[in-house]
This record gives C-alpha cells, sequence and structure tokens, in this order.
C-alpha cells in the first residue's frame, strides 16, 4: 500500500510511523539497523569484484576488520569500473545510473549505479521529506493526492531526475509543468510554463537547490506583472487565484513595493538542498512565506537527511548510507599526508560542535565503501526537546576545503585553477584563491594572484583583465560554471592582484607556502600584510 491509498483510507498514524518513525528511533536503536545494514552490505561488498579489487586479498570477517581493512576511498578508486558501467562487477545490479560533473578541467563527469533496493529506500525517503516539509509538530502533516509541485530540478540523468520519478510511485502528485515537457524545456522554459500553470491553478510544494530557488522566485516576481494582467489572462485561472492577484495587486501598490511569491502562492512545503543553502533560507522565507526544509542528497549517496518543522538541524536516514565521521583535524592532516592513519567515529561517537567530513558506505547493494564524499557536516546535538528526537543532527558546513563550491554548482579544485590559468596564458607567476561571501551573503571566488613583474611594470594586464580572460576559460573547463550566469546570473569572480613577490616574502617570512585553494583567514591575513609591509619598505626608500 503507498501514500496514496493510505491517505485515501486515512491512516494518518500509520503514514507517519511508515515515513517520519526513524525519527522515534533511540540512539541503540538507530545503531542497531545501522549495523545490521551495514553487516548485509558488507558481505554483498566484499564478495562482488569492485570490492576484491579494493580490498586487495583481505577477507573483512566483522564491521570493525572492515572498518581496518578498507581504506578511504575516492572517486579515483571506483571509476575503472563504474566509468564502464561494469555492472557484473558490482554488489548488486544496477536498475539506473545517475550522473553528474566530476573535476573541471580533469574529469568530465562520474556516474553512480542504483540499485532496485537503493531506489525503494530513496522513494520512502523522499516520500519522509514531503511529509516533513508540511508538518508543524509530529504527527501533523497536510498532503493530499491533488496537490501540485513547482518544478526547479534538474532532470535525469541528474540525481534530482529521481524525485519526481520515487515520488510517483507513491502519490499522484502533478508537477508544474509534467515531467515528460519538462525534460525536453530549457531551465527558464520550465520556470515560466511551470509559473504560467501555477497562476492559473496553485501550487501546493516547491523544491530545488537553494541558489536555484532564489533565482527561480525572483524570476517569478518579475514575470508575475506581465503574466497576471489583462482580462483574457484572468479568465484563465481558478477563481481562487482570480481573487489573489487582484488582492496582491492592491496590497503591493497599496505598500509600494514589488509583488513576492507569497502574495501569489500559499505553499504546504518548501523544501531546498544542495549547498549555501544558508545564504538563501532568510530571504527565501521572506519572498515565500514559509521556512524552507533543508535536506541533503547527492549522486553517490542517494538522499540522507533531512530537517523536521523545527529547521534546526539535519537527521540522517538510518537506512540509506553507513556513516563514519572524519574529525576536521584529521582531514587537515589527511590533506598534508595522504599515509596518516585517520581514526573515524560512528554516530554514537560524534561529539556536539565538532566539524566532521562525513565519510559514507552505501547500503542495498551500493558500489561505494567508506567513501570521502567530500561534504563537511557540524554536530548541533544529540537530541532535540523541541521535536522529541534522540539521535544527532548536523549541520551542513561546505564542501571540503580542497574544493570551492558555488551555490551548488561548481566544484572547483587547485587543478581546475591551474587548468585555466595555463589555457589562459595569463603571466600569473602564483595565486591562491578563497571561497568568501558578499555584504548580502552571497558566495563568490576571489583568485589572489602575482603577475610577472615586466606585465606589472608595464600595465600590460589590469584586474578586470585577468577576470574577463580567466572566466572566458573556466566557462570553457567547466559547464556548471557557465550555468552560474546563464541559470543564476552569478559572476563568481574577484580578482586580486597583490605585489610582485608577495608570495615570495610570505614564503620567507613564515617558512611555508601559503596553500592554493581555500587558505585559513589567518594565513590569508599574513599574506596580505606581508604585500602591506613590503609596499611600506618600497614607499620608504623611494
Amino acid at each position: 500500500m503507498n501514500l496514496k491509498n493510505m491517505l485515501g483510507e486515512k491512516q494518518y498514524d500509520e503514514i507517519w510511523s511508515l515515513y517520519c518513525g526513524f525519527l522515534d528511533l533511540s540512539l541503540e536503536q538507530y545503531m542497531d539497523i545501522q549495523k545490521r545494514l551495514m553487516i548485509e552490505q558488507m558481505n554483498l561488498w566484499c564478495a562482488s569484484e569492485l570490492g576484491k579489487s579494493i580490498l586487495k586479498g583481505k577477507t573483512p570477517k566483522n564491521l570493525d576488520e572492515f572498518r581496518t581493512m578498507v581504506p578511504l576511498t575516492t572517486y579515483d578508486d571506483y571509476a575503472d569500473i563504474l566509468l564502464q558501467k561494469r555492472a557484473d562487477t558490482l554488489p548488486d545490479h544496477p536498475i539506473i545510473w545517475i550522473q553528474t560533473t566530476w573535476e573541471g578541467g580533469k574529469h568530465p563527469i562520474k556516474v553512480a549505479p542504483y540499485t532496485r533496493s537503493m531506489l525503494d529506500v530513496y522513494r520512502n525517503n523522499v516520500t519522509a521529506c514531503l511529509i516533513l516539509s508540511t508538518s508543524t509538530e509530529k504527527g501533523k502533516f497536510d498532503v493530499e493526492d491533488t496537490d501540485k509541485f513547482l518544478y526547479g530540478l534538474a532532470p535525469l540523468p541528474y540525481a534530482t531526475g529521481l524525485f519526481p520519478l520515487a515520488l510517483g510511485e507513491e502519490i499522484d502528485i502533478q508537477f508544474l509543468p509534467e515531467i515528460k515537457t519538462a525534460v525536453e524545456m530549457t531551465f527558464s522554459e520550465r520556470n515560466k510554463a511551470g509559473f504560467k500553470l501555477a497562476m492559473k491553478n496553485d501550487v501546493e510544494f516547491f523544491f530545488g537547490l537553494g541558489s536555484v530557488a532564489y533565482a527561480v522566485s525572483q524570476s517569478l516576481a518579475s514575470m508575475s506583472s506581465g503574466s497576471s494582467g489583462g482580462i483574457k489572462s484572468l479568465l484563465k485561472c481558478h477563481p481562487k487565484m482570480i481573487y489573489r492577484i487582484l488582492k496582491a495587486k492592491y496590497v503591493t501598490k497599496k505598500e509600494n513595493r514589488a509583488l513576492l511569491p507569497k502574495d501569489l502562492f500559499r505553499l504546504k512545503g518548501f523544501m531546498v538542498a544542495g549547498t549555501d543553502n544558508k545564504c538563501y533560507k532568510d530571504d527565501l522565507e521572506y519572498m515565500w512565506g514559509i521556512r524552507p526544509m533543508e535536506l541533503f542528497a547527492g549522486t553517490e549517496p542517494s538522499i540522507i537527511g533531512t530537517e523536521t518543522w523545527t529547521r534546526k538541524g539535519m537527521y540522517f536516514f538510518p537506512d540509506t548510507c553507513f556513516y563514519e565521521f572524519l574529525l576536521e583535524k584529521d582531514m587537515l592532516k589527511l590533506m598534508e599526508d595522504a599515509n596518516y592513519k585517520a581514526r573515524t567515529y560512528l554516530m554514537d561517537e560524534v561529539v556536539p560542535g565538532e566539524k566532521y567530513e562525513i565519510v559514507l558506505t552505501l547500503l542495498k547493494g551500493g558500489a561505494f565503501a567508506r567513501y570521502r564524499v567530500g561534504d563537511m557536516y557540524r554536530c548541533v546535538g544529540l537530541s532535540n526537546q523541541e521535536d522529541g528526537t534522540k539521535i544527532p543532527r548536523f549541520e551542513y558546513v561546505d564542501r571540503v576545503p580542497t574544493i570551492i563550491d558555488i551555490a551548488g554548482f561548481t566544484r572547483i579544485s587547485e587543478h581546475g585553477i591551474q587548468s585555466a590559468i595555463e589555457l589562459s596564458g595569463l603571466p600569473v607567476v602564483a595565486w591562491t584563491a578563497k571561497k568568501e561571501f558578499t555584504p548580502e551573503n552571497r558566495p563568490y571566488m576571489h583568485l589572489y594572484c602575482e603577475i610577472e613583474e615586466d606585465a606589472y611594470a608595464h600595465n600590460a594586464v589590469s584586474t578586470d583583465i585577468v577576470k574577463e580572460i580567466l572566466t572566458t576559460y573556466f566557462k570553457y573547463i567547466d559547464q556548471d560554471y557557465r550555468d552560474l550566469k546563464k541559470i543564476l546570473g552569478m559572476d563568481p569572480l574577484k580578482v586580486t592582484i597583490l605585489r610582485c613577490r608577495t608570495f615570495e616574502a610570505y614564503k620567507r617570512r613564515y617558512k611555508k607556502n601559503i596553500i592554493k585553494v581555500n587558505p585559513a583567514p589567518s594565513d590569508l591575513i599574513e599574506l596580505l600584510s606581508v604585500q602591506n609591509l613590503h609596499v611600506a619598505q618600497k614607499e620608504g626608500v623611494e
């Protein structure tokens, strides 16, 4: 029996227990589920050709041995098998392969296999997110078979394309525009078509990347003034929408402000995923009149966590992955020494306030084991009196420091930046790049670079020229970087040209090189202070 049938029979308590019951688990019960499913997965994975290729002749007999014998892995450990889609080498047969970008300028794509059992878990947990997005307290939710969903998601083969398909197995929610039509449209076309349909018949749900939801929300406000005007347009709308449109026109004129989505729509549920959601949540709440519920999903791990009605941290689903946590200090040591033996911690060992890199083993026949997906979380509590939970909850921090992720679109690495510089032909001799935020709390990449002395002396290269040329090459090597401007209207690059020999002076003064990507704030301050000291000394001599 699916959600539609259970709603029809008004089995509301059973619905909550089936889909959201994990929130009532004690930590001991949670760990029992984790370990039981992990043992099942361990047996499948170790017997597969993929598992054997990583174990290199070792045979773990229990979970502790598995965590000792299987090294921490990255996509490089799986690429040869997965990129060829060698299904016969995997722990279980994949039903579908999901795709995403890997690393601009180095690797074009990475793919991840999903088994039938993985998809079943995904379906149930997506349904839990749908229910929780409407809840205001334990056991209370508002989902109907007639609800409509604004389509703000990338279609298959991207991971978000699974969302409407999985949800469609549970309930007949209508997507605006329909999925079969939406997949043939551009991002802009989907927005316009979805909005026009919503204007006619209302919409109850919205889900997308936080940054994309913000861009869509802005476009709704700008499109609404034209779309809602005229008697012919009004006649095509449902009577309740006609009333809202007329009322919205009156209110916005009286208050002398722009039209907002909340003037037209009354969302039951609003979900956001991806990175940098903290930059957009407050604005989205103001625009829609409802606080977005954050969830986390990815290509390799599927959907792993969701907030509840408190909006105060995400809880990880116990049946998607087996979770291990790498302390931030140990992650940083691994960046310096790949042979460093770092300990990982389980869900019942995490400490509030600590930041961790998450390490995942996919359950239900998944391919990835002890996999460093590249995301950082902070544990914000081991229980919560507000929603009655007794399991740890987390907030998403960002990608690992070696990656600059902007608004959930890019994965800019040291290699990607160096490739853009080399392809550009610019006389850049040293650089470091850091993810920073505007006064409006919008993310961008700040490149601090030094150019050849001759180019500087003859004013041959300016900040604007460096920025313009590098932007061109970032777009060339990275489709996602190009989409930042195309879809979100963002210009994610800022360039600062430092004085000649600044990096050399830094190394001489502090006996180290500054790291290339996301240096510590103190290191960056030191670099800039070296430049200022260098300038002051030169001016003193002159």
